[in-house]
Order: C-alpha cells, then sequence, then structure tokens
C-alpha cells in the first residue's frame, strides 16, 4: 500500500513514517503543508492518505479541506485525517460524497499501533473507521426531533459500531449476538433513516453521515 503523510508536527510526522514502513506500507512522501500535501497525492497517487486537519498556513482546517480537495480530483481517494480534537463536523464533511474511505482518528490513536493500522487498512478497503471518542460524544448530542431518536438501544450500539467501521461479523461478536439479528438491525436502521433502496451500494456510508450529522 502506497500512503501519502501530511503533519506538521516533524516528530509525529516521522514517527509515523517509521510506524508505517516497519509495518511494510510503501511511504511516498511525508509533507508539513496543504500545498505539497496536494501535490504528492497527484504526483505519486497513492493508495490513501493521512492527514492532519490543522496545517499551515492558517492552522485551522488547512489539512481537511485539502483532503476535500485532494477527494474532489482524486474521486474516492482513502482519506485517513488525525486530530488532537473531537470535532465531528470534519468527518461529516469528508463523509458526504458517500462513497466511503474516510476515517477519523484522535492523534492519541496512533500510538495504539495496531488500531491505528487498522484503521489505515480499513480506510484503504472503503471502509469508515470512525474514533470511538467521537462516536461516544455524539450518543449525547441528538436533538428531540432527530430521526436516530427513533432507534432502538440496540439499534444505536450497531449503528454506532458501523460508524467505527467494523462489520458485521465483528459487530456480532462484539454485542454477542447472532449475524442475523445483526443483519435485522442493520435493515431496520436504513429504514427508520430513509435511505433509499436504490442506494444499496453506499447505504451503510449514507447511516454513517446521518449519524454523524444528527449532532
Amino acid at each position: 500500500m502506497r500512503v501519502v503523510i501530511a503533519e506538521d508536527d516533524a516528530l509525529l510526522r516521522e514517527g509515523l513514517v517509521l510506524l508505517l514502513s516497519t509495518a511494510g506500507v510503501d511511504v511516498r512522501a511525508a509533507v508539513d503543508n496543504a500545498t505539497d500535501f496536494l501535490a504528492a497525492v497527484t504526483a505519486d497517487r497513492p493508495d490513501a492518505v493521512v492527514v492532519d486537519v490543522r496545517l499551515p498556513p492558517t492552522f485551522t482546517d488547512d489539512g481537511l479541506r485539502a483532503a476535500v480537495e485532494a477527494r474532489r480530483v482524486h474521486p474516492g481517494l482513502p482519506v485517513l485525517v488525525l486530530s488532537a480534537f473531537v470535532e465531528n463536523s470534519y468527518a461529516a464533511e469528508l463523509l458526504a460524497d458517500g462513497g466511503g474511505g474516510v476515517g477519523y482518528l484522535l492523534k492519541e490513536r496512533v500510538g495504539r499501533v495496531e488500531q491505528f493500522l487498522d484503521a489505515l487498512h480499513r480506510v484503504a478497503g472503503g471502509g469508515t473507521a470512525m474514533d470511538p471518542e467521537v462516536i461516544a460524544q455524539l450518543l449525547v448530542r441528538h436533538r428531540a426531533d432527530d430521526p436516530l431518536e427513533t432507534l432502538t438501544g440496540r439499534e444505536r450500539e450497531v449503528l454506532a459500531l458501523m460508524a467505527e467501521g467494523h462489520n458485521n461479523s465483528t459487530i456480532a461478536s462484539m454485542l454477542v449476538i447472532s449475524d442475523g439479528a445483526v443483519h435485522k438491525h442493520i435493515r431496520n436502521i436504513f429504514s427508520k433513516l430513509n435511505l433509499p433502496s436504490d442506494e444499496a451500494g453506499h447505504r451503510r456510508v449514507l447511516a454513517v453521515l446521518a449519524y454523524l450529522n444528527a449532532s
């Protein structure tokens, strides 16, 4: 897997390069700003990118904007965003095109090497990998008129695990229920969120997007 990294903190950037290289990932470029990141994506056509939300020059959302632009120019480009804080609107903006291949992790997760690498591979494979802390905070932010309020407690648990990027079998194992029960809960989620049947290939991503946009 070929990866481009955009991280302005030199220690973290070099740490990411070492971590990924040791894991057999081909790091094609590691840059510290949004402009060089976009140039590297165009030049190297990576299989996935790892981007800090806050990059020079403004240190606000330059990295996010660059990631969104990269996905516009290169549709479906898998993006794993790193942030020091929970800012769920950033994750929602990346998911807005419905294409999947998006992850949002707090930087503290990088030190948990297996979790970080698992998230990167899930994103590179077209899935999602939302930080559990983002999901935890969203659970207490729903509005009274939110369609998610129609979900049962178990359906909310399933949707939260979907947002973290887990597949059906893993969800079944984590909740100690059958695969068939997971399929049933997911069908109910799609129905209650009014996700159209002709979007079957993207309904899982659309459900996660609805979840993120509900706060």
